[in-house]
């Protein structure tokens, strides 16, 4: 089993920053591959970004490209999304999750409970 927390959202202007965290735990968290997704009110749930289990391959979907990046720790089993550049279309509830696959979006079986990101214009 494994366990993901999330952290750090919020409300933040137009242009601005944000760190989301998560914190994982279980006993096969290290090897798997963990990325965050997002829904927006009335939208589906779509991939934001995902990392490798070792943090050495990073997907990312086009419309955060350049302003979001994605980090892990591979020691306190951390994973953060550096928000940069925020818009109001990123409004959502982000959601941490892990997955064997990095790059296999649907197939990520484990997901946290999610924290809201609010960006006003």
């Amino acid at each position: 089993q494994v366990q993901l927390v999330e952290s750090g959202g919020g409300l933040v202007q137009a242009g601005g920053s944000l760190r989301l965290s998560c914190a994982a735990s279980g006993r096969t968290v290290s090897s798997r591959a963990m990325g965050w997704f997002r829904r927006a009110p009335g939208k589906e749930r779509e991939f934001v970004a995902a990392i490798s289990w070792s943090g050495a391959t990073t997907y990312y979907a086009d419309s955060v490209k350049g302003r979001f990046a994605i980090s892990r720790d591979t020691v306190k089993n951390t994973m953060s999304l550096q928000m940069n550049s925020l818009k109001p279309e990123d409004t959502a509830v982000y959601y941490c999750a892990a997955g064997t696959r990095v790059a296999a979006f649907e197939e990520y079986d484990y997901w946290g409970q999610g924290t809201q990101v609010t960006v006003s214009s």
